[in-house]
């Protein structure tokens, strides 16, 4: 199975490396991404959108069969979800790393300080205590170094979503952060944080606790959650 992997903010393809073994291992086929904007070095940022990561996903899905499972962590599981807002019908199962599908109209997270259109890698103080889980000093230094400035508008920018066809498309969320009991409680309580996960209508989860970034503190396990999302029993 063709299993696309979309980094979340600061990140790009190499962040999965350690994850990629696991699905080999399982006969799977890993495709890492480098989003638009996201490679290293003096790039100018400031134009680049959050369709731009959407379209630039939707040209992998396009290039392979029908059946292609997303894994959306952090802010790519609101790209990974307009990927299948415009490609229902070739996308299997959508696979959200401490993360949820986004609402038609929102936007992923606008407050994260900005310079020059791009957002560097904050402080460890900006972040709660449960996204740090893990994350120990040799771990921060590490993510910090390879860190990338994740383009403005991609942070900022409306998602337009309009198929409901989007819906039928299965979905596994993988909890780390926040555990699955409490997703289930938001979508009891009607919170807005879960609305668009609520109305999918084949939803299943897999609790993995530790820090926001899985792939850097627990990548083994998560490729081994990402299998079993793939391959339910």
């Amino acid at each position: 199975m063709d299993i696309v992997l979309i980094p979340g903010f600061w990140l790009d393809a190499s962040s999965w490396d350690e994850v990629v073994p696991a699905l080999s291992a399982a006969g799977h086929r890993s495709h890492p991404l480098t989003l638009p904007g996201m490679n290293r070095g003096d790039v100018d940022r400031s134009a680049i959108t959050a369709r731009d990561h959407v379209d630039a996903v939707v040209a992998v899905v396009d290039g392979l069969d029908p059946g292609v499972v997303l894994v959306g962590h952090s802010g790519g599981g609101a790209i990974a979800h307009a990927v299948v807002d415009a490609r229902p019908d070739r996308i299997a199962r959508v696979v959200y790393v401490d993360s949820v599908p986004i609402s038609d109209g929102d936007n992923i997270n606008p407050n994260l300080p900005a310079r020059d259109g791009e957002v560097p890698l904050p402080d460890w103080s900006d972040f709660d205590d449960e996204s740090l889980v893990d994350l120990d000093d040799s771990l921060r230094a590490a993510f910090r170094a390879r860190a990338i400035p994740t383009p403005e508008r991609v942070t900022s920018d409306k998602f337009a979503l309009s198929d409901p066809r989007r819906y039928d498309v299965p979905v596994t969320v993988i909890a780390c952060e926040m555990p699955s009991g409490m997703l289930r409680q938001f979508i009891d309580g009607g919170h807005g944080y879960t609305a668009e996960l609520a109305l999918v209508r084949d939803v299943s989860y897999i609790d993995l606790p530790t820090s926001h970034w899985p792939q850097l503190t627990r990548p083994k396990q998560l490729g081994e959650a990402i299998v079993r999302a793939v391959q339910p029993a």
